[in-house]
C-alpha cells in the first residue's frame, strides 16, 4: 500500500520547491499513473512517503510556445495534448503520431511527457519522436539567490532503465526540441497489444528531401525498447544522407539497425522487427514527402 502524510499541489514552481523544502524524501508527481507502479516494484512491504507534491496545475510547466525554430514544451504537458495540440500537429506531427499510441484514452489525459522522461523505460513511447527531433532537457533547482536551469540532451539525460542525471532537488520543467514541419515523419510499434501496450520494438523516423535533386537533405532515425535507452542510429541515417532513397539504399540502411539489440529476451525476434520497421518508417516518412518507394521484398516480417 503507499500511503502519504499530505497532498500539495503547487501554483507556482517556488511553491513546489517551498513543498519539497518542507517534506525531504517526498516525491514529484504530475499525471501519477507511474506511481502505484513505482510504490510496487521490488517492494514486499507498503511505502510511506512524506509528502506528493503535483506541479500539474503549474502554468509553466503545462505551456506550448515555438522560438527559433525550437519547440518548447512544458513537461507536465500531458500526452493527449502532444496529440492534438495545433502547434504540435503543424510543427511536431511526429510527436503527435506517437502520442496517439500511448497507453489509452484515460491514461493519456493524465499522463505527461515529462513523467515519460522521468520514468525512463527502454520502452518509453515518446522518446524515439523526442530523440530524432534533436530534443533537450530543461531542468530547474533553485538556492538562496533563486532558480536556475541548467540544458542538456535527451540522449544524455537518460542513463539506464529508471536512470536519469536529475539531481537532488531538481525538476524537469521543460522539453524543447526542433521544429520540423518540412520533415516526413512515420513512428513504428509493436507489443503484445494495442491498449495500454508497452513496446517490444519502437522506432521514429524523420525525412526531408533536398529541394532539387530528390536526395535526402535529412535523415534521422531512433528506436526503442530494443536496448537499456533509447538511441539514434547514427550509421544508418549516415548510410543515406545526401543519397536518393531507393528500394536497395534503404534496405542497406535497415540491415544496418540489427546489431543494436541488446535486449536480454526474443533478440532475433526483435532484430527481425527493427530492420522491418527501419525500411517501412522510412517508406511511410518519404510517402509523407510525396516521394513513392517500394520495399524489396523479404522471406519473414512479424510486424
Amino acid at each position: 500500500m503507499l500511503t502519504f502524510d499530505r497532498y500539495v499541489t503547487a501554483a507556482t514552481l517556488d511553491e513546489a520547491f517551498d513543498a519539497l523544502d518542507a517534506s525531504p524524501g517526498a516525491r514529484l508527481v504530475a499525471g501519477a499513473t507511474d506511481l502505484l507502479p513505482w510504490a510496487r516494484e521490488g517492494r514486499a512491504g507498503d511505502v510511506h512517503l512524506p509528502a506528493l507534491v503535483d506541479v500539474g496545475a503549474i502554468p509553466t510547466l503545462t505551456a506550448i510556445t515555438a522560438e527559433g525554430g525550437r519547440l518548447r514544451i512544458g513537461a507536465a504537458t500531458s500526452i493527449a495534448a502532444c496529440e492534438r495540440h495545433p502547434l504540435l500537429l503543424r510543427d511536431a506531427g511526429l510527436l503527435a503520431r506517437c502520442a496517439a499510441w500511448f497507453a489509452d484514452d484515460q491514461i493519456r489525459e493524465q499522463a505527461t511527457l515529462g513523467g515519460n522522461l522521468v520514468n525512463a523505460s527502454p520502452a518509453g513511447d515518446t522518446l524515439p519522436a523526442l530523440l530524432a527531433m534533436n530534443a533537450q532537457v530543461v531542468l530547474a533547482r533553485r538556492d538562496g539567490a533563486g532558480i536556475h536551469e541548467r540544458t542538456m540532451p535527451l540522449a544524455d539525460f537518460i542513463t539506464g532503465p529508471g536512470r536519469t542525471r536529475l539531481g537532488a532537488g531538481e525538476i524537469l520543467v521543460r522539453i524543447d526540441c526542433d521544429a520540423v514541419p518540412g520533415h516526413g515523419g512515420a513512428f513504428e510499434k509493436v507489443g503484445h497489444r494495442r491498449s495500454l501496450v508497452i513496446s517490444t520494438v519502437c522506432l521514429a523516423a524523420l525525412v526531408r528531401l533536398a529541394p532539387a535533386g530528390g536526395t535526402l537533405a535529412d535523415v534521422r532515425i531512433a528506436i526503442g525498447a530494443v536496448g537499456p535507452v533509447p538511441e539514434r542510429l547514427d550509421d544508418a541515417e549516415a548510410a543515406l544522407r545526401g543519397r536518393r532513397p531507393t528500394p536497395a539504399t534503404i534496405r542497406e540502411a535497415a540491415e544496418l539497425a540489427a546489431d543494436r539489440v541488446r535486449s536480454r529476451s526474443r533478440q532475433d525476434y526483435r532484430r527481425e522487427v527493427l530492420v522491418n520497421f527501419v525500411e517501412r518508417g522510412l517508406v511511410a516518412a518519404l510517402a509523407q514527402c510525396g516521394l513513392a518507394v517500394q520495399r524489396l521484398p523479404r522471406e519473414t516480417v512479424h510486424a
